[in-house]
């Protein structure tokens, strides 16, 4: 019992003390801490001569004082924490969202999505080929980025245009057996558009490119990209024409991927901007995936989808969008691709 009594007087009670003493000093550190950073904002407003400046500064003082004192009153009181009102969170509801259509529309949509114009490819009636071209005179990046692209897309072909019209491309593409065309347009030497055109009848989409970061410019090497056919991921296209254009994305690559190359190029869609990305993946020894980005990289906004090939003339728009941003964007809380972050595969059937 001595023993236990002087561990006790020795040992634990001084610690304890310490330790006690240590807490205290601690948060009377943080009290004289906010008091100094009152006084220094005090001081710092009644030194602004302008009055009307002043008054702002003041009340903007005295907003940030309340909402402290609010968010320590819901912390004391055990309220839950407030969910930040951002553009995602106020999303507004579109009427071709997926997720919300019943039972009856997502059958009428299956059947239409087995009879459309990419339904043969998810048949797997046909093995994809791509003809890769791009504007006249391209500049150097253009050329890359066309020629890292038919790196990424199994079976393509990168040529020179040569003054050759659009119509004309298609018909003779048409004729050598590509099913599908991707012209890149660039403006002051950077690659600004890409046009997509499902052959032999549509449809087309127009994007705008953004953000293109060719291997070089990610200082990676592109014989890193190897041959094999590459795994596709689209994500988050969760309406009516966000799946529309995610067919069309999906339908340029080969429909049987080599895993054996541990490729995977996915098309990641948020806000209507639909990032790219292309990585090899590796399985570590603890049994974890790590990724290794290859380039290249870059960024899509749909512009326009027309039914059938390119014709501007007398062309049929499905969706189309103007350079003024309030003929068709009401709201910046309104996506036409993706107004849920609840993905496709969750409620909709595979068509293929």
């Amino acid at each position: 019992m001595l023993g236990l009594q002087a561990y006790w007087t020795y040992h634990l009670k001084p610690s304890i003390w310490a330790r006690g003493r240590l807490k205290y000093t601690d948060l009377t550190a943080k009290m004289e801490s906010s008091v100094k950073d009152d006084a220094t904002d005090i001081q710092r407003i009644n030194s602004i001569k302008n009055k009307s400046v002043r008054q702002n500064a003041i009340a903007k003082n005295k907003h940030e004082k309340n909402k402290k004192q609010e968010r320590k009153r819901r912390r004391m009181a055990g309220e839950p924490k407030q969910i930040p009102k951002t553009i995602d969170s106020m999303r507004e509801k579109d009427d071709t969202m997926l997720v919300l259509m019943e039972d009856e529309d997502k059958e009428e949509i299956n059947i239409e999505f087995n009879q459309d114009e990419m339904s043969s490819y998810f048949q797997k009636a046909y093995e994809p080929k791509v003809l890769i071209t791009y504007s006249d005179n391209p500049n150097q990046k253009t050329r890359i980025f066309g020629r890292e692209l038919r790196r990424i897309i199994p079976n393509s072909v990168s040529l020179q245009r040569h003054k050759s019209g659009v119509k004309k491309m298609i018909k003779s593409a048409g004729a050598k057996g590509f099913t599908d065309i991707i012209i890149v347009n660039e403006d002051r030497k950077e690659p600004n558009g890409m046009l997509v055109i499902h052959l032999p009848d549509g449809p087309t989409a127009h994007f705008r490119l953004s953000n293109v970061k060719v291997t070089p410019d990610l200082k990676r090497n592109y014989k890193e990209i190897t041959a094999h056919r590459p795994e596709v991921i689209l994500n988050n296209f969760s309406t009516h024409l966000g799946n529309t254009v995610s067919r069309m994305l999906g339908a340029l690559f080969h429909y049987d991927p080599e895993f054996k190359g541990r490729r995977v190029a996915t098309f990641h869609n948020q806000r209507d901007y639909i990032f790219f990305r292309h990585h090899r993946y590796e399985f570590t020894p603890k049994g974890k995936v790590k990724l290794h980005e290859l380039g290249p990289r870059f960024t899509l906004k749909l512009r326009s989808l027309q039914h059938g090939t390119f014709d501007t003339k007398t062309g049929e728009y499905e969706w189309i969008i103007t350079d003024k941003r309030h003929d068709l964007e009401t709201s910046r809380r309104r996506f036409y691709l993706t107004p849920s972050y609840v993905g496709i595969q969750d409620f909709l059937e595979d068509p293929g």
